[in-house]
């Protein structure tokens, strides 16, 4: 399953799916891996890594049966 961007996250990827390398089994390789692909990542104050619509912390185990997704910091008023 791809990992979905929202937000500025997709702005910066220029698409809304990306797919994720077999070596990641993690969430802070994705992490890693996705500021090394798209360093403008890096420019967001926070980022958000959701796996199966929970969000997730960097010791979250991922596979390639995982609905992963970005987000963004949003603002609201």
């Amino acid at each position: 399953m791809g990992i979905l961007l929202f937000g500025a996250a997709k702005d910066i990827a220029g698409v809304p799916v990306i797919n994720k390398p077999e070596h990641i089994t993690d969430v802070a390789a994705l992490k890693a891996w996705l500021f090394e692909v798209y360093p403008s990542l890096q420019q967001l104050r926070s980022v958000m890594i959701a796996v199966n619509r929970t969000y997730a912390a960097d010791t979250q185990v991922i596979s390639s049966e995982d609905e992963i997704a970005v987000i963004p910091p949003v603002s609201g008023g």
